[in-house]
């Protein structure tokens, strides 16, 4: 009996003590190590290949096909100068006693910009009044002895005749008669020649006064009050008169290789630095035939005719001149952009652009579906922005490829397959 409790009593005490997990043996854990390790390296390389053999996304810059104008040009660098510039000299020397005119002063035709001292030519009229005042005088002397040396002559021719005086003695009357009647011719010689120099002296007289030969204005004074100029050699230039500055000219300089497109009348348009944001509008008055060389480079000088009307073009701005040679008006046209266009993926095998019978052939792609097409063309005029379509199955509207970019964005984008 007492055994039968002290068993009892040794199971009562091993059913109260807690009971502890069995520990995870550290063989078996390390048995699923590599297996996890395995399993991320075959999840990341399932996405590498997915991201290999999938759809790339390529972005299109496109622009619609249009019509308008497609002009070319040459372009050239001129110097605006008034139409017609007068140039006011003198011809006596002398100093400057008086300017009327300053720069853009007004000037009507004979009106005095300038007077020169005019005393010392005063006194050569004086001189020259007095010198003529003597040979007339001269003159009515002779003319006096002449009446007299006929006289004479007819005296005694008639008692020559009488036998009343010797023959010599008739003979040298008449003489005296005849010289008289050639010292007239002299004298009304010399008096014309006394008239001359008078009226050269009054001429020089006159040039004292400076005036303006036309309507106009003073765009240029090159003399102050009180200079002394000099006439002996070369007419010094005193002002430079514009006739009318509401008509201007640009003068251009254009090079050999772009005279042969360029045309009286063609229109032409050039903006100056003064007004930037302006551009003024002409048209080619002359072509000129006299070549300029410099630095063994030739170029021709085209005249460009412009209203002044506001007066804002100065004489001696420098105009950048864009000659319009030849201009099409409401034709199809695509950017240069558009034509020199090659996917990536057809860009070895793309044909290039030929010259054909009915022009230069071309092509670009149009973005049809997301997927660039490629349409064949025939090429027009071509001003270095635009190019005239002629001809090929293109449309008003059509959405030509200009570039692509992977990833990128552009004016009008479209995400397309990788062809």
């Amino acid at each position: 009996m007492n055994d039968g409790v002290a068993i009892s009593s040794a199971e009562d005490s091993r059913s109260k003590e807690p009971r502890v997990a069995a520990p995870t043996s550290p063989t078996r854990s390390r048995r699923y190590l590599p297996a996890g390790i395995l399993l991320l390296v075959l999840a990341a390389g399932g996405v590498l290949w997915w991201s290999a053999s999938g759809t790339v996304a390529m972005h299109y810059t496109t622009t619609p096909v249009t019509r308008g104008a497609v002009a070319r040009a040459v372009t050239a660098t001129g110097t605006i100068n008034p139409v017609l510039t007068i140039i006011v000299g003198t011809y006596v020397s002398g100093v400057i006693q008086e300017l009327y005119c300053d720069y853009n002063t007004e000037v009507t035709k004979g009106q005095i910009c300038a007077k020169i001292d005019p005393r010392p030519y005063q006194t050569i009229v004086d001189q020259d009044k007095a010198i003529l005042a003597v040979a007339k005088a001269q003159i009515e002397k002779d003319r006096a002895n002449l009446e007299y040396a006929k006289v004479n002559y007819e005296r005694n021719a008639l008692l020559a005749q009488q036998k009343s005086i010797a023959l010599d003695t008739a003979d040298l009357t008449k003489s005296v008669y005849h010289q008289a009647q050639a010292q007239i011719l002299v004298d009304e010689a010399t008096v014309q020649q006394r008239e001359a120099e008078l009226a050269t002296a009054q001429v020089n007289l006159g040039y004292t006064d400076i005036i303006s030969p036309v309507d106009g204005t003073v765009v240029s004074r090159n003399v102050t009050q009180g200079q002394t100029v000099a006439a002996s050699f070369q007419t010094p230039t005193l002002f430079l008169i514009a006739t009318d500055l509401t008509k201007m000219q640009v003068d251009t300089n254009v090079s050999e290789s772009d005279i042969g497109g360029i045309k009286e009348n063609n229109l032409a348009s050039f903006t100056v630095d003064a007004y930037p944001g302006r551009p003024f509008e002409g048209s080619v008055v002359q072509v000129r035939q006299a070549p300029q060389t410099i630095q063994n480079v030739v170029t021709f000088d085209v005249v460009v005719g412009v209203a002044n009307r506001d007066l804002l073009l100065k004489p001696g701005m420098t105009a950048t001149t864009r000659i319009v040679t030849e201009r099409r008006d409401n034709v199809l046209r695509v950017p240069d952009q558009a034509l020199r266009y090659v996917p990536a993926d057809a860009a070895a095998g793309a044909p290039q652009p030929t010259a054909g019978a009915g022009g230069r052939q071309g092509q670009v792609w149009v973005l049809a579906d997301g997927r660039p097409v490629r349409v064949a063309v025939t090429l027009g005029l071509d001003d270095d922005n635009f190019t005239e379509i002629v001809g090929g199955d293109l449309k008003p509207g059509a959405q030509v490829i200009l570039s692509e970019q992977s990833g990128g964005a552009g004016r009008s984008t479209v995400a397309a397959p990788r062809l």
